[in-house]
């Protein structure tokens, strides 16, 4: 499947653009690309952030300006995007600039270090063309040829032709019942059973969620206080049940590191312990394969309906699909892009 022909990668447009490049946007997203710059030749002339955020700040040595100071400064440039958001207000400001200024989106992974470069896909070449043989409808396809086409390029619009709210997917693909029994991996601070409930119309069978940051899972427990048939898990969803590092951030990015607390992940599977499941939702930050792997059984015996993220290591939207065949071939694989730039929230929906 060779979807890249006459397209140029990201990361050699940079290195060989002529005009100057900005980055938009600093923190974490920012030095990732930065990191990626320093590996391919790119240099980098300055960084802009949204006006809310300019305090005369330095990143990298760089001070921090207005996007009209950097207009003032600079004759023409290319935008480097370097930071996330579904918010359609700022969506709608990233499109405005990139109206103005030629704008370009250097994919970094969530978690990991691999880039997605030609290296990277002559290296999967074979696991990406499979996984493209699996997705079941044809905006499956397209949205798997965007994202991988998003990637690789950092084109905006490769996202926008396939964005799709959440309601189709629920509404068209889950479709789901008053008596599911829900397993959320990854449920913060209930905000998911929030989001289950409301397209079961507020009825279920039973409750099963894991969040293995303390913080997040006090939250969780006061958030379902009252609710009927809940089982809350103070884990993460993992392979095998041990004890992992996990990152002390905020929020819902808790999540595996080299360095952090010290925190219990466990087996879908060793948790159920041969209970059914009707319907799992899975946002583990990075862990996806892994916790396939720990729900194997299930997956064979009850072939839930699900809902995993497939966006968090660039190799996710392939590998995913191939495993979840292999566990069980009865499923049929959907793949969807929600509001979001870059190409976060891309989901596979399985039944």
């Amino acid at each position: 499947m060779n979807i890249w022909e006459n397209e140029i990668s990201v990361w050699d447009r940079l290195k060989k653009e002529n005009k100057p490049v900005i980055l938009y946007g600093m923190g974490d997203g920012a030095d990732k690309v930065l990191g990626a710059f320093k590996k391919y030749g790119i240099k980098a002339s300055g960084v802009t952030a949204s006006d809310d955020f300019v305090r005369g700040q330095s990143f990298h040595n760089f001070t921090v300006k207005r996007l009209s100071d950097i207009e003032r400064e600079f004759d023409d440039f290319t935008v480097a995007l370097c930071f996330a958001s579904q918010l359609p207000d700022v969506i709608k400001t990233i499109n405005s600039v990139a109206q103005k200024h030629t704008t370009v989106v250097p994919s970094v992974p969530v978690f990991g270090n691999v880039l997605f470069d030609d290296r990277f896909i002559n290296e999967n070449a074979q696991k990406i063309d499979a996984a493209y043989s699996l997705l079941e409808d044809e905006k499956s396809r397209q949205v798997y040829k965007n994202v991988l086409k998003f990637y690789y390029t950092g084109k905006i619009e490769y996202l926008s032709t396939i964005t799709t709210d959440k309601d189709e997917a629920f509404k068209n693909i889950l479709k789901l019942s008053d008596s599911e029994i829900y397993v959320d991996l990854g449920a913060y601070n209930g905000d998911t059973i929030d989001e289950f409930l409301y397209y079961t119309n507020g009825s279920y069978r039973r409750i099963v969620a894991f969040e293995p940051n303390a913080k997040n899972f006090k939250k969780l427990k006061l958030h379902c206080a009252g609710m009927a048939d809940t089982h809350l898990w103070q884990l993460g969803a993992y392979s095998k049940n041990t004890f992992l590092n996990f990152s002390n951030k905020a929020g819902r990015n808790s999540a595996i590191a080299d360095k952090g607390t010290s925190t219990r992940v466990a087996a879908v599977d060793s948790v159920l312990c041969g209970m059914a499941a009707s319907y799992i939702k899975s946002d583990v930050e990075g862990a996806d394969y892994e916790t396939l792997l720990g729900m194997k059984n299930t997956l064979k015996m009850f072939k839930p309906k699900l809902n995993f993220s497939a966006y968090h290591r660039f190799e996710d939207i392939f590998r995913l699909p191939i495993l979840i065949k292999e566990l069980n071939p009865n499923y049929r694989i959907f793949l969807r892009h929600h509001p979001y730039i870059p190409a976060w929230d891309t989901n596979l929906y399985c039944t």
